[in-house]
């Protein structure tokens, strides 16, 4: 009897248990670069290369072309592609632990105008002024690395883990051969600024609805007193009539 209790409560627990898309930008984004992955599998490594990479600078050997729609395309685009799979989990370490924070904090339209300003600033970047083509989502990982940092930052401590974070990324970053993906370290750098705009620009959902409340509370201070106001108007007594008569302006 007590086994059969027992798993009667096990089961109402895992009832209780459900899986929750708690941040739907962040988790989207991974779960689209690692199909993009699959697929780019499935089709002999043609889709990453041609879809989600972005050109060089005129001195590379696949320049950006300006009467090509599609190298438009890819300036925002290559943030979902990826050289191979250590590439890919690498990236979406940072972005699966950071992403959800920020998103929680700032709301999921803000982290993905994030995203986009990011992906397009490195992009344009690469497509600028490096002589290789780039993939990957190092420079959002890197921009939500900044961000988070900055944003303890501003709470007057710095905790370590993010200095070490820190550390290890950019180290790698420098540090890496040139035959390591298609890295370009100042895009990726460029990214991290980007975070740290962010930090002092963006603000976050609690202080948002702070100020829209009180801004609420004040326009309707203003609208009980502009109705006072006209009640008071209102019940003035109108002034007696003159019996004098007025000719043109001159009254006699």
């Amino acid at each position: 009897m007590n086994i059969i209790g027992n798993m009667a409560k096990k089961g109402s627990f895992f009832k209780k248990i459900r899986i929750s898309y708690n941040a739907p930008v962040t988790l989207t984004f991974a779960l689209t670069a690692v199909l993009i992955m699959v697929l780019n599998a499935l089709l002999k490594g043609t889709l990453i290369p041609a879809f989600f990479t972005v050109p060089g600078g005129a001195g590379s050997s696949a320049p950006f072309n300006i009467h090509v729609p599609l190298d438009y395309l890819r300036l925002v685009l290559h943030i979902f592609g990826h050289a191979d799979w250590n590439h890919l989990v690498s990236n979406l370490s940072f972005i699966l632990l950071l992403g959800p924070v920020i998103e929680e904090r700032y709301g999921s339209p803000v982290l993905a105008l994030m995203m986009l300003v990011t992906s397009l600033v490195t992009g344009v970047l690469n497509a600028c002024f490096s002589p290789l083509p780039m993939l990957g989502s190092s420079d959002i990982a890197f921009m939500m690395i900044l961000l988070t940092s900055f944003t303890s930052i501003s709470k007057n401590e710095i905790p370590l883990s993010f200095i070490l974070i820190l550390i290890l990324y950019v180290g790698r970053e420098l540090f890496a051969r040139p035959s390591d993906q298609n890295i370009a370290t100042l895009a990726h750098i460029a990214g991290g600024l980007c975070g740290s705009m962010f930090a002092f620009l963006a603000m976050p959902k609690a202080a948002s609805r702070k100020n829209g409340t009180a801004q609420k509370k004040q326009d309707d201070r203003n609208k009980s007193s502009d109705e006072g106001s006209s009640r008071t108007v209102k019940n003035k007594p109108a002034p007696e009539e003159d019996d004098s008569t007025v000719v043109g302006s001159i009254e006699l």
